[in-house]
């Protein structure tokens, strides 16, 4: 982050989930460098305060609310928190997620189920929470981190798809509910990007195959990547509403 914070989002407050790693923590430097107060929220406390004096450090404000999104208090903790401290919530930037890749077959259910709770039910329960606040407000910015996997479904991806192809579902019809309130909505759809989430996929075989494989094979996105993409995004003059934007290496065929 640079030691020169920026104006284009000067008295804005946002919230980024998934704040603690990769995406996320590349998303909260570039808002903060351009001049908004961001809300870090994830679940490890200690990389979250690191991230928050980072900022700090470089001129930048920062929050850290540790935070849970499978657990209902914990999301009306991050929005009551934000609210008492800056008074308003101005971008929300939906990052966290997991992506626990597996053949339907050797699937453990149990990976569904966090799939489904991480990346889409809460992403939908945070946007519930924080809505009527930019309802509130005649103004927002709702930014929902999805994937190329949420348009193009493969073999072994099927749970993570189906998350990311339901919050592709979910911010169209959101952006057709609130578009007249001057409330913005924009999915931002990655390709392959070097971070954290493929040191978590559960089956080895596959792990290998994306990490020694694919990934060596092309150039891949780095998070900061992604991070100048939703900042063109939310710094865009208030009439124009980037919808979706869709991201891959030059050098990703699929």
């Amino acid at each position: 982050m640079s030691d020169r914070v920026g104006s284009e989002l000067a008295g804005q407050v946002a919230i980024v989930t998934g704040a603690s790693s990769g995406i996320g923590e590349a998303t909260a430097e570039a808002l903060a460098s351009r001049g908004a107060s961001v809300v870090l929220a994830a679940r490890r406390k200690k990389e979250l305060e690191a991230l928050a004096g980072q900022i700090e450090s470089a001129g930048g404000e920062a929050l850290s609310v540790p935070t849970d999104l499978t657990a209902k208090d914990d999301i009306d903790n991050l929005v009551e928190t934000t609210t008492d401290e800056y008074g308003r919530i101005d971008i929300l930037v939906n990052n966290a997620g997991v992506m626990l890749l597996e053949p339907v077959e050797r699937a453990d259910r149990e990976n569904f189920r966090q799939m489904i709770e991480v990346n889409l039910l809460g992403l939908m329960n945070l946007t519930h929470a924080t809505l009527p606040v930019m309802q509130e407000q005649d103004a927002g910015h709702i930014v929902n981190v999805s994937s190329t996997a949420g348009r193009d479904a493969i073999a072994n991806n099927g749970g993570y798809a189906a998350t990311k192809f339901g919050v592709n579902a979910f911010s169209e019809s959101l952006r057709q509910e609130v578009t007249t309130e001057g409330i913005r909505t924009t999915i931002i759809e990655p390709g392959a990007v070097e971070t954290e989430l493929q040191e978590h996929i559960p089956d080895d075989e596959i792990k290998e195959q994306i990490e020694e494989g694919f990934l060596e094979s092309i150039t891949p996105l780095q998070s900061e990547d992604i991070a100048d993409a939703i900042a063109y995004a939310v710094t865009r003059p208030q009439h124009v509403s980037v919808n979706e934007m869709l991201i891959r290496p030059t050098d990703q065929q699929l």
